[in-house]
């Protein structure tokens, strides 16, 4: 059984700074890409940003220059930097990994953790 829990979100004015963790536990041998999701109210759930095992990373335009993703293989654990909040970066974001157990790589989501960018 693989878990992960996302935490870090809340209630922030425009402008300002948030930063999401997510830790995956469980029985596994390696995560691969770990990734950063988002769903509005009202709208399909869309790529925020991920990152391979390498540290290769790559953004999703809207949040270009905004956002870091960030690894700790170590730890098991995705960060997502978020500056210069705006109201459009409202949503519930979840993360989700690719992970190996013996020869085969499985997909796995968290819970989600909302986030809100209001004044």
């Amino acid at each position: 059984q693989v878990q992960l829990v996302e935490s870090g979100g809340g209630l922030v004015q425009p402008g300002g700074s948030l930063r999401l963790s997510c830790a995956a536990s469980g029985s596994f041998a390696s995560i691969n890409t770990m990734a950063w999701y988002r769903q509005a109210p009202g709208k399909q759930r869309e790529l925020v940003a991920q990152i391979t095992s390498s540290g290769s990373e790559n953004y999703a335009d809207s949040v270009k220059g905004r956002s870091t993703i960030s690894r700790d293989n170590a730890k098991n654990t995705v960060y997502l930097q978020m500056n210069s909040l705006k109201p459009e970066d409202t949503a519930v974001y979840y993360c989700n990994a690719r992970v190996r157990i013996d020869r085969n790589a499985y997909l796995y989501w968290g819970q989600g953790t909302r986030v809100t960018v209001s004044s």
